[in-house]
């Protein structure tokens, strides 16, 4: 299959212009929002709406902060070391999902401590709201050709631009599908099954863990690293301690919930 050209600017005045990634990420946003608000009304969770928009205000900062830094110490620590003002260079591209969820963490921890709101509870819905946001980037990434998977001879595989002659894993799809339909799907069932404080959030851990390792045997390792230990990717590495801190979350708190 050949790649579907889609220009990435939408449209543009002068010197603006509306990109489909940007789009996405908007998208991504307004259905967090809108997804807070409603699980805190299904949850039971005292929550306006401004504080629901204050809560994503400071996830948004995470997520660029985090995955600007983890980008930098996780995959291209020399190059940035050797050129410490391109760190700032976000336009450029670069960003680490893992740290942004770093930097998601940190930030939600700290609104929901302003906000005196409970913290499992408000995990679970903050991750939950975080789902759609991950496919829609996914979307954004195909859209653009990048993030291309390893070369295939499968049916659907795409000659990506920029990525040679021969057919790949369209590996972005299989992402949007998982990390962002599936996961979504999952994580608002629980909800509406009424689990249990703390497990649709390690849930999130375990199952984007999961799916992001299962990903990785399809998709091209960054270039500059290349394979690592045991033939592993830096993704999978990077996805291995989340799935470790999900199973064990889980654990705790259904223990948890038993006790009580």
């Amino acid at each position: 299959m050949t790649f579907p050209h889609i220009d990435p600017v939408i449209v543009q005045i002068g010197p603006l212009a509306l990109r489909w990634y940007g789009l996405m990420y908007l998208l991504g946003f307004v259905a967090g929002y809108l997804l807070i608000v409603h699980l805190a009304r299904l949850r039971g969770l005292s929550l306006k709406r401004e504080d629901a928009a204050d809560l994503l205000f400071y996830c948004v900062l995470g997520v660029i902060l985090g995955g600007r830094l983890g980008y930098v110490l996780f995959y291209n620590p020399l190059h940035f070391l050797s050129h410490p003002l391109e760190i700032f260079a976000v336009w450029e591209g670069g960003m680490s999902f893992h740290g942004g969820l770093l930097g998601v963490v940190v930030a939600a921890l700290w609104g929901v401590r302003k906000k005196q709101l409970p913290i499992l509870l408000t995990g679970d819905i903050l991750v939950a709201a975080a789902a759609p946001g991950l496919g829609f980037g996914r979307l954004g990434n195909f859209i653009n050709g990048e993030l291309w998977g390893r070369v295939t001879d499968v049916p659907w595989g795409m000659v990506f631009p920029g990525a040679g002659l021969l057919p790949r894993h369209p590996s972005q799809l299989y992402q949007a599908l998982l990390e962002g339909l599936v996961l979504t799907l999952i994580l608002y069932g629980q909800h509406r099954r009424g689990s249990r404080p703390g497990v649709p959030f390690f849930t999130f851990f375990t199952l984007y863990g999961a799916f992001r390792f299962f990903v990785e045997f399809f998709r091209e390792p960054d270039a500059h690293l290349g394979y690592l230990w045991g033939g592993a990717t830096m993704g999978q590495l990077l996805s291995l301690p989340m799935i470790a801190l999900g199973v064990a979350g889980i654990f705790w708190c259904s223990r948890r919930g038993s006790k009580a």
